[in-house]
């Protein structure tokens, strides 16, 4: 209302030890005003919790602690949620028994609550032939490279970022395979299809078009943009607009759901779980046996679909 005086709001008062253990994080470790607020915002819900049951974060034991997971559980609190703040909670525990405010770190006792780990979504081999397809289709002057790319994608299963950086160098050998550097600099040599190397000759004669007038380009996929090579995001581009030629959800087409596609259909029709984990780059094989557990679902489906067993029980 006009001429109101609005009073100022009150200052926030932070419980017990929490603020000396943010400013820890700014000062030493030199944390993002963005993490500053997230863990405030859970040390708060977390003492508020505490409070509330006549007790503090210099007196909690693990029972509270455990007590108070199970009510994030309750309110429906989803897994990763709280174990991001059982994250904060450790941290928090480990400050006070430093700083010798506690003779104890009630949190090491304490399991991080279960989180289900999702499937990736994956394509079909019928939906990556649909794709392929349109790609071979295209007559646009930008065809040969997008063929390329897509071939590339799918018979090497390469991160999209190794794709698009991918040297010139790396496809000049004329051999049957590729040697590319991975995350943390780690090379993997990564064998080519016939199809993918017919398709890298046929870009390889239009590449030169996507330079810019007398410069030379080191990436496979030069571009006239700023970083010299193809964007991820262009290319994700691409692909969704070949997914709608192909008769396809754009919104179930990606780099990485094609990356998911080349290790889930090797695995389908027999390699070793190990040489999958080899061609993708992957340093802990439990990365890579996520696709088994792909396999076994869809498998469950086929059998809850197609069994007597199952059609009888569902006609009953």
């Amino acid at each position: 209302m006009v001429g109101q005086t609005v009073e100022p709001a009150a200052e926030v008062r932070l419980p017990r030890f929490v603020e000396p253990f943010l400013e820890m994080l700014m000062v030493e470790r030199g944390a993002a005003a963005n993490t500053i607020e997230a863990y405030r915002r859970d040390l708060i819900d977390y003492c508020g919790f505490l409070k509330a049951r006549n007790c503090s974060a210099d007196t909690a034991d693990s029972d509270h602690i455990r007590a108070y997971l199970a009510a994030l559980s309750k309110q429906g609190v989803k897994a990763s949620t709280a174990a991001r703040r059982l994250s904060s909670l450790r941290q928090f525990h480990k400050f006070l028994f430093a700083e010798a405010i506690r003779q104890d770190d009630p949190t090491v006792v304490i399991d991080a609550p279960r989180r289900g780990r999702p499937l990736p979504k994956i394509m079909t081999e019928e939906d990556v032939d649909r794709l392929l397809a349109a790609a071979e289709a295209n007559v646009e002057p930008d065809g040969t490279r997008i063929q390329c790319l897509l071939e590339l994608l799918y018979a090497t299963g390469m991160r999209v970022s190794e794709l698009v950086t991918l040297p010139l160098s790396a496809v000049l050998r004329d051999e049957p395979f590729l040697l590319i550097k991975g995350k943390g600099g780690k090379e993997r040599i990564v064998p080519i299809s016939l199809p993918a190397r017919l398709a890298i000759n046929a870009y390889l004669e239009d590449r030169p078009a996507h330079i810019p007038d007398g410069a030379e380009s080191p990436f496979m996929f030069p571009s006239r943009g700023k970083e010299g090579h193809l964007t991820r995001q262009r290319f994700g581009q691409v692909l969704k607009e070949l997914a709608l030629d192909a008769g396809l959800d754009p919104a179930k087409v990606s780099p990485h759901v094609l990356r998911h596609a080349f290790a889930s259909h090797l695995l389908a029709n027999g390699a070793d779980l190990r040489v999958v984990q080899q061609l993708l780059g992957h340093a802990d094989i439990s990365t890579t046996q996520i696709y088994t557990h792909v396999q076994e679902e869809r498998l469950k489906a086929l059998v809850e679909a197609n069994h007597p067993l199952a059609t009888r029980l569902r006609a009953d």
